[in-house]
């Protein structure tokens, strides 16, 4: 797969193999961390109704697991936009400036300056 590239995207844009696998394992992590964040909030929600003292006080870590939870996801998600916005960059470079357009036409590319 590494190598390979992919041009499923409606602007023809094509991705490498290997970002495309770096995406997929990305949205894994995503998905586990949210996992046990459901798996959590049930905790903190049972904890919360019996109302015991020692439940109530364990809910304080868990709710601090939660936020450092979704601070993950956050960051993740970052990266992955972060890292697809570069690659796709860097695929859009191979093209000329000028691009044919469908009445074989030249055209021009407009580039837009990347978020950091």
């Amino acid at each position: 797969m590494e190598g390979d590239t992919f041009s499923g995207f409606g602007n023809g844009a094509q991705v490498d193999g290997k970002v495309l696998q770096t995406v997929q394992k990305s949205f894994v992590q995503v998905q586990n961390i949210l996992d046990q964040n459901r798996l959590l909030i049930n905790e903190i929600n049972q904890n919360h109704e019996t109302r015991m003292p020692d439940n109530l006080s364990r809910n304080v870590g868990l709710i601090r697991e939660l936020n450092n939870n979704i601070k993950r996801v956050v960051d993740l998600y970052g990266d992955l936009s972060y890292s697809f916005s570069k690659s796709m960059e860097v695929s859009s470079e191979g093209d000329s400036a000028g691009t044919t357009r469908s009445d074989g036409k030249l055209g021009q590319k407009r580039l837009r300056p990347s978020a950091p």
